[in-house]
């Protein structure tokens, strides 16, 4: 039984199908800063690294650091 706490970036992009694609990043740096980001994603989009079911990546659409904490009440014993 424990707390524990894990971060990761989402990084939202429109695409030519007028739907959206995230790529999610594992434990970002806490000093991230968004010019750094948007220059990241702005080379994703200008690379053509993704090709999705939905067409091309067109622009950003949104940016999220998500931090969630986790309190595991029970573990089983084990066998």
């Amino acid at each position: 039984m424990a707390v524990t706490t894990s971060k990761t970036a989402r990084l939202t992009f429109t695409t030519t199908g007028g739907n959206t694609f995230s790529v999610t990043v594992p434990q970002p740096r806490d000093d991230l800063q968004l010019a750094e980001v948007m220059d990241v994603m702005n080379s994703v989009i200008a690379g053509g690294i993704f090709l999705t079911t939905n067409g091309a990546l067109t622009g950003v659409r949104d940016i999220k650091v998500i931090e969630t904490t986790t309190d595991d009440l029970y573990d089983p014993p084990q066998a």
